[in-house]
């Protein structure tokens, strides 16, 4: 049998392998509006893609849908497609007049329309890649950690996150039968 550290050995099932809470799906409600967060471990990735990624984020006006998957040739892209509250047309004004907004931060993104939606064209020298982006995620929070403080919009996000994270958990080991 595999040796395990203590906090991991109530985990540990009979046959000796470690049971991993790895793989789920939360559906739970924010004030009322339905959310739902699923995450699927799969042994490998599909052939000529790494990590994949999919969520959609549902608005009054509009969806935002991050899609990167075969038909993206693996990379993330974002398409906003519009609510039912809001016809296309409405949707195509709105996304114009953003639209010189984020370009005065970011030049060179664009929209291009994509069937019933639009894809956010950001260009290349934007994709810094995954450990380039690495990187930068470390850098600033080795800046925090310098600093002492996280900055005030992280501080409620993380408790939410680590609050619903921890009591899914709790509900998974209650309800999963050991050896499951």
């Amino acid at each position: 049998m595999q040796d395990y550290p203590d906090d991991l050995r109530r985990d540990v099932q009979a046959n000796g392998s470690l049971h991993i809470y790895a793989n789920g799906e939360i559906n739970y409600l924010i004030k009322g509006v339905h959310a739902r967060v699923s995450v699927l471990w799969n042994f490998e990735a599909p052939e000529g893609a790494g990590d994949t990624h999919f969520s959609v984020m549902r608005g009054s006006k509009a969806n935002l849908v991050i899609c990167q998957g075969a038909a993206e040739f693996w990379k993330p892209v974002l398409y906003i497609e519009p609510a039912t509250a809001l016809g296309a047309g409405e949707l195509s004004l709105a996304l114009q007049r953003a639209l010189g907004k984020v370009r005065e931060a970011y030049p060179g993104v664009d929209l291009e329309r994509a069937g019933d939606a639009w894809q956010v064209i950001v260009p290349a020298s934007y994709h810094v890649g995954h450990e380039a982006h690495f990187a930068q995620v470390a850098t600033q929070f080795l800046g925090y950690v310098e600093k002492g403080a996280l900055p005030d919009w992280e501080i409620p996000n993380m408790l939410a996150k680590y609050h619903t994270t921890n009591a899914a958990l709790a509900i998974a080991r209650s309800t999963v039968a050991p050896g499951a």
